[in-house]
């Protein structure tokens, strides 16, 4: 199995970066081969009892997701695999210095994206130390989970199973989106996709066990801190495109970062009231490529909500109204999408 996913990964990229492939294609292999099936892991007497209690209720999302949400049905997330590390990989974003946009790599399924993934630590922090021998502004972020878009069965990770009941359900709702509809170099249409189905899903889910609502504050105060670091990242453009020379730049930079922690400060106490949800993330230091992930998984959020409004919230129609949206040249399917959310803003 190892050989002929070695196999299809190397011809499906040529010869570029064997490397590489060879990695990814040997972590991939280790999730398969190391995993079980949730049903005999639930049955083992030698299982934790909160293990057990978690992938049960995976278990139940999984089945909610197909029969409810009209999601995938296949055999992802019927798996588990405890794994040797806290995280399943580890993607390293950059930037050059003077800019924000992102260096982007090209795979064979995922299309183009803003970072390259590894499922060794030592192998990521190797290639955030090229990035920044190359004068680069770069970031790791860690990564709990992630999807093969349906070429693999993916399991659910023991890296999944901190998280509460909300995220652990959301997270394959997401996941599962992803092998529903997935367009190639689009990430901020891929993500905001998922994110809609994530969060409605959620909500449905909720409802049908009889729970409230979800809280919507924590997600209030994420797109509250989200548009602060847009605004960042707009300013910080702005100015690396201005003409003067780059040393000047480089202390303008440097200004802007020390002051947005300030306004960080003020955020803090007053519209977040005191929570401090973000402290970990700014408590390291500040460059282009950690501002990268922000807006990638909800910017088009109102857009898709409302499509699912449009086709009176049934979801078969709602996909079939997206997948006919995906098939649209970029710039059309960015204007259709830019439509939508102004309409959504006026309600």
């Amino acid at each position: 199995m190892r050989l002929a996913l070695a196999t299809l990964i190397v011809l499906l990229a040529g010869c570029r970066s064997l490397g590489y492939y060879a990695h990814v294609a040997h972590g991939q292999a280790a999730l398969l081969t190391e995993r079980r099936s949730i049903a005999k892991v639930v049955a083992d007497p030698k299982t934790p009892a909160k293990t057990r209690e978690r992938l049960e209720l995976a278990s139940e999302a999984r089945r909610f997701a197909s029969t409810r949400l009209a999601l995938p049905d296949n055999r992802s997330y019927t798996w588990y695999v405890a794994l040797d590390r806290p995280w399943v990989a580890w993607n390293v974003f950059a930037t050059p210095e003077l800019s924000v946009a992102p260096i982007t790599h090209c795979f064979p399924i995922a299309g183009c994206v803003a970072y390259r993934g590894y499922f060794r630590h030592d192998l990521a922090q190797r290639e955030a130390a090229r990035e920044s021998a190359l004068g680069h502004d770069v970031s790791i972020g860690e990564v709990p989970a992630y999807s093969t878009l349906g070429w693999f069965a993916d399991p659910i990770l023991s890296s999944m199973m901190r998280w509460d009941d909300d995220e652990l359900a959301g997270t394959i709702f997401h996941e599962l989106a992803h092998q529903e509809l997935y367009v190639k170099d689009d990430s901020s249409f891929n993500e905001s996709f998922a994110t809609f189905v994530e969060r409605e899903g959620l909500r449905q889910w909720r409802r049908s066990r009889n729970l409230p609502p979800p809280d919507e504050r924590g997600d209030m105060l994420d797109r509250s801190f989200t548009r602060q670091i847009l605004a960042l990242r707009e300013r910080l453009g702005t100015l690396y495109a201005e003409d003067r020379p780059d040393e000047a730049k480089r202390v303008a930079k440097a200004e802007t970062f020390e002051a947005f922690r300030g306004q960080y400060l003020v955020w803090r106490e007053t519209e977040a009231k005191g929570d401090r949800r973000y402290d970990r993330w700014m408590a390291k230091p500040l460059n282009n490529a950690r501002l990268l992930p922000f807006g990638l998984y909800d910017t088009w959020v109102p857009s898709f909500a409302a499509i699912f409004a449009d086709t009176g919230g049934r979801w078969p129609a709602f996909y079939a109204r997206v997948r006919e949206l995906a098939k649209r040249p970029p710039d059309e399917r960015t204007r259709e999408l830019q439509r939508l959310a102004a309409r959504s803003d006026a309600l």
